[in-house]
């Protein structure tokens, strides 16, 4: 899977994705697979030029939409729901309005976590260690990846791209991040508060830790794709690999050794033993028993919600 992975440092046109945006995304789309480049998108979006361009690229980098390949002439014009777009925001879907903060977890999860767009989101979220940055050292990481893996990007880009991948994650103004309004100019995952800023602004901290909004089975989710995802899909997994490996749960989410194993703990009992931790001589291992379907596990969990 990463040797299909295709870096894209621009696409958003400097906007964080905004509330209702992926909604009117993945419905549009539904209803006209090739909205985004009609005439009247701006019209049935209700936004500028720009914007239709940002919605489409936030639809496809949280995997949402994908192109249609029963299109009669696929090409990239042809764009339909994924199958999790569909069952988590057309109307009567799991959480069509993302009323729920476990509908921002996956949405985080599926933005640093897909396995065919690399974003600065994704290289942030996986492959950066530490627990702060500057932009200036985020930039001078990015750049030198791309240097590393032969991809040609202007500095102009990146920077303009580290400036959008803050604001989705902190607040643009006062405590914007506290307001569900609809209307609010700044992205939804600010909920998460993954990113925290320094007073001055110049120093930018992950908050890593036990995250009380985040459901087991959204760990789970991740988990399984996590496994899944892993050469020659073993079924052993050391806690410190779940905890800092890349595109890792842990690394993902910002969680400390103790979260992922209380997630796992957890997850034993919700699924029936299909995970176990087990210690043996000092190291802590989740064994996989049983192969799920991540696709179930969401199902399950936004079923429970309505009880």
């Amino acid at each position: 899977m990463a040797g299909d992975l295709k870096y894209r440092f621009a696409g958003h046109q400097t906007f964080a994705f905004r509330y209702g945006w992926l909604e009117k995304g993945v419905r549009g789309v539904d209803e006209c697979p090739t909205l985004f480049f009609e005439d009247d998108a701006l019209v049935r979006l209700g936004v500028g030029k720009n914007m239709v361009s940002s919605i489409r690229h936030w639809c496809g980098v949280t995997q949402l939409i994908e192109l249609d390949p029963s299109a009669k002439a696929p090409n990239t014009r042809h764009l339909r729901p994924s199958e999790i777009g569909k069952r988590l925001l057309i109307e009567g879907g799991w959480d069509p309005y993302l009323e729920d903060d476990a509908s921002l977890w996956l949405i985080h999860w599926l933005l640093v976590s897909n396995p065919r767009i690399g974003t600065s989101w994704q290289l942030l979220f996986s492959r950066f260690h530490r627990p702060d940055f500057t932009k200036r050292e985020l930039f001078a990481f990015i750049t030198s990846f791309a240097e590393r893996q032969s991809i040609t990007v202007s500095e102009s880009v990146v920077t303009r791209d580290i400036d959008c991948l803050v604001r989705t994650y902190e607040p643009t103004h006062g405590d914007s991040k506290f307001s569900k309004a609809e209307e609010t100019f700044d992205c939804p995952l600010l909920q998460l508060d993954l990113l925290q800023p320094s007073p001055d602004g110049d120093l930018h901290r992950f908050a890593i830790g036990p995250k009380t909004s985040l459901p087991s089975r959204i760990f789970c989710f991740a988990l399984v794709q996590f496994f899944d995802r892993l050469e020659g899909a073993p079924n052993t997994l050391s806690i410190q690999k779940c905890l800092y490996g890349e595109g890792s749960p842990g690394q993902v989410f910002k969680l400390d050794e103790n979260s992922v194993i209380e997630y796992v703990e957890d997850l034993e009992h919700q699924t029936n033993g299909a995970f176990v931790l087990d210690e043996t001589s000092g190291l802590k291992q989740i064994y996989r028993k049983r192969v799920l379907d991540p696709l179930v596990i969401l199902a399950d969990y936004y079923r429970g919600k309505r009880r």
